[in-house]
């Protein structure tokens, strides 16, 4: 057991599972990387939305991040809710897409359709974070904030995916289209434009598909996969987890973290058949 693989989120929580650090750990254990968490905010969340915020201390985070790097250096690292200036600014110390990939999940509003984000935190993001992202992985109202401009089509979308990588300076993006309407078209850049399309799945148990998607990508990236491959297999995965949902929570349910499983398929992710409305 010498070569294992680890991963380290930094986020929010979710104390019902569905998202945040609870997902990104659940989903580093199914792609089999060892999982760990540096905690930026408690959240008084649920299927229903988001009661209660609480952001911990700068200093008790930078206390989290110094155990963590002092003691199992992350192959991977991902980054959730960062709703403040100042945790962006920390973060920014210890990334780099030149020593470790780097994925962001710009967690900026949740499926309930909650503020995550502080609105002097959206330029700090663009200019501080995007910079030294291996991939970046906005939704479609995410993606408007980062590039400034209505996104409606899939044009649009690769317009956007263009603009965070050559204007912004992220290496990667992909932007995903589980908010438009018709078949579920993420746009993937990395300099060649990719379509991950597959058909959509008319469904209310999204809830922290965005997290469990960018949390499969780390993990991939961890095990030294490239990023196309890891997008792929994010994809993938998160098809599974909504295909078979999990029917529990009053409002938008989790997805489902060993949905793969019901495939009967290896620890790969699933198929391309199904959609994915990632958001």
């Amino acid at each position: 057991m010498s070569n294992i693989v680890h991963a380290l989120t930094i986020a929010g929580t979710d104390p019902t599972g569905g998202a945040g650090i609870q997902a990104d750990l659940k989903t580093f254990q199914e792609r089999e990387v060892y999982g760990m968490s540096v905690l930026t905010s408690a959240v008084a969340q649920n299927t229903q939305g988001v009661q209660a915020v609480h952001h911990l201390p700068i200093d008790f985070i930078e206390k989290q991040l110094d155990a963590v790097f002092q003691d199992i250096k992350p192959h991977a690292i991902k980054t959730g809710m960062l709703s403040t200036v100042e945790m962006m600014e920390l973060i920014a110390t210890y990334v780099s897409p030149d020593s470790i990939p780097y994925v962001i999940d710009p967690v900026m509003v949740s499926t309930s359709g909650d503020a995550l984000m502080e609105e002097s935190s959206r330029k700090v993001i663009r200019d501080t974070l995007v910079p030294k992202a291996t991939v970046v992985t906005p939704n479609i109202p995410e993606a408007e904030i980062l590039v400034g401009f209505t996104i409606k089509n899939e044009e649009d979308m690769k317009k956007a995916a263009k603009v965070i990588v050559e204007d912004l300076g992220a290496t990667s993006a992909v932007v995903k289209g589980g908010h438009l309407d018709g078949k579920a078209v993420d746009v993937f850049y990395d300099r060649e434009f990719h379509f991950l399309a597959v058909n959509r799945i008319e469904t209310k148990d999204t809830h922290g598909t965005g997290c469990t998607f960018s949390a499969v990508i780390t993990a991939e990236l961890a095990k030294g996969k490239s990023t196309l491959e890891a997008v792929k297999l994010g994809k993938q995965f998160i098809t599974d987890a909504i295909r078979y949902p999990l029917n529990i929570g009053k409002g938008n349910g989790p997805t489902n973290h060993w949905g793969y499983r019901l495939q009967g398929l290896p620890n790969q992710g699933g198929n391309n058949n199904e959609s994915n409305n990632t958001d």
